[in-house]
């Protein structure tokens, strides 16, 4: 992907999966490329459409949920860029979970009954319901892997303030219902999902994307109990089978691993998986949308001089 330059461009970022880039210190220009990501590492091949399925996927959800709570996003122009308020984050991420999946089960199936200082609960399986939905934060990484942390220590190392804090909890679960809701007309389970949130001045808005594949786990809902009951794998549109694959071929992103070598076949089920989700969460077929850089760059600046 081309690095652009824009007017009033006063920063720029490239992070694992999207371009990021500062408009007057005001405003943010998010392009969602085609990379993706596993344990904090990015994968050597791009994903075809990958980007507009988040991109899109995102402001469908960002829209969904903006009653619930502010958040940052302005506009649309093409299929795979966002653009909105340029907020102060908060450096932790809002991990929820209303089951017992990826990293919460492997943290549990090693014998530990605590994570982010929440108390787990004895007897669960993999993939059975908590009680209720548990906030199992993690630190926001500038590089490297992100780290599980606990809310007091979020508040005693002055990442976020006990009342910002009692803010981002209720949001959080506010759009946790809420995702699970609208997964539920769509015959899925939310699972688990992450949120990122910032400040301008007083205000705490709802950043980045939500509810995309990169970012949760969805089941289908048809057959879950009966998986369960049987003990067979749960049914998922997640990022989750990208990250078992590697760990069935060695990988976890620890040092001196390396990644395996992804076949074009193997790319062509990944990108054919974030399409499949897509269409089970919005309820409508894909229509793929390829613009070069010369046409997404002209798109962005019609809509710059507008907000």
């Amino acid at each position: 992907m081309k690095k652009f330059q824009f007017p009033g461009q006063t920063h720029f970022y490239s992070g694992k999966v999207r371009d990021v880039y500062t408009i007057e210190d005001k405003w943010l220009v998010m392009i969602a490329s085609d990379r993706i990501s596993a344990f904090d590492v990015i994968l050597p091949n791009p994903i075809p459409f990958k980007g507009q399925v988040l991109n899109q996927i995102a402001a469908y959800m960002l829209k969904a949920t903006a009653d619930i709570c502010p958040n940052w996003l302005e506009a649309v122009p093409a299929p795979n860029v966002a653009i909105g308020k340029k907020c102060s984050p908060f450096r932790v991420e809002m991990v929820v979970r209303g089951n017992l999946t990826g990293h919460a089960w492997r943290t549990y199936n090693s014998g530990k009954r605590t994570l982010c200082g929440v108390p787990l609960p004895e007897g669960l399986r993999e993939n059975d319901y908590f009680p209720h939905p548990i906030i199992t934060p993690s630190t926001k990484a500038e590089v490297g892997h992100d780290e599980d942390i606990s809310k007091e220590d979020i508040i005693a190392r002055g990442l976020v303030n006990a009342d910002d804090y009692a803010i981002l909890e209720k949001y959080t679960l506010g759009l946790f219902e809420r995702g699970k809701a609208i997964a539920a007309r769509r015959g899925l389970i939310l699972v688990d999902t992450k949120y990122e949130f910032g400040k301008i001045g007083d205000t705490i808005f709802l950043m980045d994307e939500i509810h995309t594949p990169d970012s949760s786990r969805y089941f289908y809902a048809d057959g879950f109990e009966q998986r369960q009951q049987s003990g067979e794998k749960q049914k998922q549109l997640s990022k989750e089978f990208v990250r078992e694959w590697l760990i069935e071929n060695h990988f976890m992103g620890k040092e001196g691993q390396t990644v395996p070598p992804m076949s074009r076949e193997w790319i062509d089920t990944i990108s054919k998986r974030y399409i499949e989700l897509y269409e089970k969460v919005i309820g409508e077929a894909f229509s793929p949308e390829i613009l070069n850089d010369e046409q997404t760059y002209e798109r962005i600046l019609k809509v710059l001089p507008t907000l």
